[in-house]
């Protein structure tokens, strides 16, 4: 198993691109971000942590669900350039923070990690989802979304990822949505 992808390697990506996976202009991003807005459904989230925020693209969509969101990327330049585009949402924070190790206290009511956690070993997945179920609020939702499609440049694969999670959680898992790109669970805690 190959180690994890650490800061260096995301400063050296985003020093070549500023979108370096097409954020912006994405179909499959576009498509992915509105169905993960629907599997929240009409829920307004009072404090909302978003894990990998990179640029801020489906921050600035979840920003209108939440009352205070935190937006965490391991880069500081995706941070810089998510918090120019953020910079008209006072309710938004954006910060470079490394997790699981600098994870951020909560509660919070949402936690959404997508196409994050495959950059991660299988200890530092399982030591973050630790985290998150820590600082999840009671009856909160974590909500994970990866690509499907393998690639030997990280750690893990997407679909790893979310059967990790399903193995090791003490969640709920709420919804599962399997499409040939990208999984989807949702995950809420049950108490």
């Amino acid at each position: 198993m190959k180690g994890r992808l650490g800061r260096e390697y995301f400063e050296r990506l985003y020093a070549e691109s500023g979108d370096p996976w097409d954020f912006e202009t994405s179909e499959y991003e576009r498509n992915k971000y509105e169905r993960t807005l629907e599997v929240l459904g009409e829920r307004r989230f009072h404090r909302t942590l978003e894990v990998g925020a990179s640029i801020g693209v489906f921050t600035e969509m979840l920003a209108y669900r939440c009352d205070a969101l935190l937006a965490v990327d391991v880069s500081e330049r995706a941070v810089v350039a998510a918090r120019e585009r953020l910079s008209g949402h006072r309710h938004v924070r954006v910060e470079r923070r490394t997790l699981p190790e600098e994870m951020p206290d909560g509660p919070f009511d949402l936690i959404v990690a997508s196409e994050v956690l495959y950059y991660f070993t299988r200890e530092d997945l399982i030591a973050a989802l630790g985290a998150f179920e820590r600082e999840l609020a009671r009856g909160g939702a974590l909500l994970a979304v990866h690509w499907r499609r393998e690639t030997r440049t990280y750690p893990l694969q997407g679909d790893e990822v979310h059967e990790l999670l399903m193995r090791n959680t003490r969640l709920q898992n709420n919804e599962t949505i399997i499409e040939p790109d990208y999984r989807l669970d949702l995950f809420e805690d049950p108490s």
